[in-house]
């Protein structure tokens, strides 16, 4: 089968790789679509550590099930499938009390590192355990089912959130799981958003999904999101770039009590406010992946409560893959989300 593998940091090949070959318990996918995530650039380059090369990267997928391990119940040939770009074990302390995000025996699909070494969905075929497989509803096309994955983030981040109703919050980042994010507060019934990111274009697109109000971020942010708020912050605010800059600002943006929700991760370590946190009495809550939400996103895609289309911003075969990691890593083109076509 054609795959686009990593073989060394900063270099993407079309390789023919052998087919792979399915345990008991797994199935088969023709990939049909597979989206670029950030940590794949970040992969590209090393960055992460978490895509060792050579790998086959990619864990934002959808298919068609061709083959069925013997072991494998309630799945057949055919089968219209996106699956969690987790693989959990199900036995652990933390599996047991539904936490499967937080395996301790987790393994991510496209990801090679010291622990372990997982190809992933940037392929003709891609083998998964049936236990992380979800069915697509009729409505929802394989391009929107890669996108499920990246929106049961954001919709994880927004439940773990202590929100109120018609509550006020501040997004600081509005990449593709900003935006997300967004969309997902406004479903939550959360009240005033207020979008931040240095990207016009996206602000811009952050209207289009659901904030109401959009703050370049520069030296004058903080004070615009007070402005914008009341004069204090907001009750709120998600950071969902993972940097020290907007680290910062998300934890200022909010008044005394207000809660902070983490979903980026790019940097390791930041510089941490601990007196402003403390002497302000600020809830922080990290978030990691999701946990389930699949089936209920899958639904609200195809009910329309949630428009990922926007977010794609272009589609190409897989052949073509070399050239989009250049383009996104060196940042040639302004694009949200990539789709790969297999």
């Amino acid at each position: 089968m054609k795959a686009l593998v990593l073989t060394d940091y900063k270099k993407m090949e079309i390789q023919d790789v052998p087919v792979p070959i399915i345990a008991e318990d797994e199935v088969l996918i023709q990939v049909k679509a597979c989206g670029i995530c950030g940590s794949d650039i970040h992969g590209y380059d090393g960055s992460s550590g978490r895509r060792q090369p050579p790998v086959i990267m990619g864990h934002e997928a959808s298919g068609i099930i061709v083959e069925t391990g013997a072991k494998v119940l309630g799945w057949k040939k055919g089968d219209r499938v996106t699956f969690d770009s987790t693989i959990y074990c199900g036995h652990c302390s933390y599996c047991r009390e539904g936490l499967i995000n937080l395996c301790e025996n987790r393994r991510v699909l496209g990801v090679s590192c010291d622990e372990y070494r997982r190809d992933g969905a940037f392929a003709e075929y891609i083998a998964v355990p049936q236990h992380i497989l979800y069915a697509l509803p009729d409505e929802v096309d394989f391009n929107q089912a890669a996108l499920v994955e990246p929106l049961s983030v954001a919709v994880h981040a927004a439940d773990l959130s202590p929100h109120q109703l018609d509550a006020s919050v501040t997004v600081v980042g509005t990449g593709m799981v900003g935006l997300l994010v967004i969309q997902a507060l406004r479903a939550y019934g959360y009240g005033k958003i207020i979008a931040v990111d240095v990207d016009s274009k996206r602000l811009e697109l952050a209207k289009q999904m659901g904030a109401d109000d959009t703050v370049i971020s520069d030296e004058n942010a903080l004070e615009k999101i007070r402005m914008l708020s009341g004069g204090e912050g907001t009750d709120a605010a998600f950071e969902v770039v993972g940097a020290n800059a907007t680290f910062n600002l998300a934890v200022n943006s909010v008044h005394k009590g207000g809660s902070v929700t983490l979903v980026g991760n790019i940097s390791q370590k930041t510089n941490f406010p601990l007196q402003s946190v403390v002497t302000r009495q600020i809830r922080l809550q990290g978030s990691c992946a999701s946990s389930g939400e699949y089936p209920a996103c899958l639904n609200m895609i195809a009910r329309g409560s949630f428009n990922v289309n926007p977010i794609i911003s272009a589609t190409a075969p897989l052949s073509e893959g070399p050239e989009w990691f250049d383009n996104l890593y060196y940042q040639k083109v302004n694009a949200l989300k990539v789709i790969l076509n297999p």
